[in-house]
């Protein structure tokens, strides 16, 4: 397995052991030039510089080979529940660096003494229902996008506007929460996000309101073995449990299995939401959102290989498919076109991620809606409001703007 292009086995650490060589080869050529000079000269001079290059190379190798990054020195993650009947009733940590076990008593994990602050959810024996993609009637909706394991970040805008109080619980009431794709790669706390989702799920049908989590093109890439964005750090999960990271998340887990019951597609009142967008050539093909969602859930397994025979589960999966389109933000489209493709879904907006963006922002008068706020970065980041067909910009501080 490869995690950011670098082998399971292979330290970090050992990678920087080998700029600090080279740093000492350069050290030893600048000292070999100054012996040509008297023996007083270059012991004046050489030392001191020796030692600058020394210390400024071993500084700078992260600057001059961004790429290569020291990891942790002990990692905490997980849990990670099995659903196979050898594991069922075991929930595993890494704590420290260490695999650690617990038993599962009535669907409960409970965290080991080591493990910080990683959650401790309770098992919901109806986490892989498959639930309706339209709804009707709701009166308000919050929607936010590519956390990318920044798991921070996004619980500081939920408590900002009460969708969850301080304990990290549902407190939106009966309202709906979208989660428009890639919980996955990049950041450091994927589990973090996808266990708080879990419960979120689960507390939010309780109280009447929904959590739809839609998923993305990372989720994708991650089920099918696409392991180039995952973040270093889980690569200690994989050795310790002795699997791939894409296994992980596999049908026979209950974070898989969960997710492998999501909608790509979701509409709720007048409003269309998916990752990435709606292209003119979905409408050419006629299709309809079950349909889709049917065929997503499907083929989430299959080889890219595979994807690619079919020609409509390759235009699904694919760069003009709901998890991939971008041309919104490409001036491909006339407002024409999308005025076509809101018509043929009897909706009024389209929200989408995927696409990177400063802040919440609405292109075509309002008419497609951009919620990719670069939650990714882990500095800020910014939902959007829906209350009474308001819309509205929920700033990271908790101010909100017309939209």
């Amino acid at each position: 397995m490869l995690i950011n292009s670098m082998p399971v086995g292979a330290h970090p650490i050992t990678l920087s052991n080998t700029r600090l060589s080279r740093a000492s080869q350069i050290s030893q050529w600048i000292m070999k030039q100054h012996r040509k000079f008297t023996p007083l000269l270059w012991f004046v001079t050489a030392l001191p510089f020796a030692s600058l290059s020394l210390t400024s190379l071993a500084a700078n190798a992260s600057e001059a080979e961004p790429e290569l990054k020291i990891q942790e020195s002990s990692v905490t993650d997980g849990p990670y529940v099995f659903l196979d009947n050898a594991q069922k009733d075991t929930a595993y940590w890494i704590c420290q660096s260490e695999l650690k076990q617990t038993p599962i008593a009535k669907a409960q994990l409970t965290r080991p003494a080591s493990c910080g602050k990683l959650p401790a959810p309770h098992l919901h024996t109806l986490a892989a229902t498959v639930e309706p993609d339209t709804f009707t009637h709701v009166s308000k909706i919050v929607a936010l996008s590519d956390v990318h394991g920044q798991f921070d970040v996004m619980i500081n805008l939920l408590k900002a506007y009460k969708i969850i109080d301080k304990d990290n619980h549902w407190a939106f009431g009966d309202g709906h929460m979208v989660m428009t794709g890639d919980m996955f790669d990049r950041g450091h706390q994927v589990n973090e996000v996808l266990w708080f989702l879990y419960t979120l799920d689960q507390e939010a049908q309780a109280a009447g309101g929904r959590l739809h989590l839609l998923m993305g093109n990372h989720e994708q890439m991650v089920f099918r073995g696409d392991l180039r964005y995952v973040n270093e750090r889980y690569q200690v999960a994989a050795d310790l449990l002795k699997r791939s990271y894409d296994a992980l998340y596999n049908k026979d887990t209950e974070i898989g299995q969960w997710l492998r019951s999501k909608h790509t597609l979701v509409k709720i009142n007048n409003i269309l939401f998916m990752h990435g967008g709606i292209s003119p050539e979905w409408i050419e093909r006629k299709l309809h959102i079950g349909e889709a969602n049917q065929l997503f859930r499907q083929h989430l397994d299959d080889k890219k290989a595979d994807l690619k025979k079919d020609d409509l589960l390759n235009f699904l999966f694919f760069t003009n498919g709901p998890t991939w389109y971008r041309g919104y933000f490409k001036d491909e489209l006339k407002e024409s076109d999308i005025d076509s493709i809101l018509n043929y879904f009897k909706v009024e907006h389209i929200v989408v991620g995927h696409t990177s963006q400063e802040q919440v922002l609405g292109l075509y008068h309002n008419k497609v809606i951009a919620i990719d706020s670069s939650i990714k970065n882990g500095q800020s980041g910014e939902l959007l409001l829906i209350d009474a067909g308001k819309l509205s910009r929920g700033l990271y501080q908790g101010e909100q703007v017309s939209l």
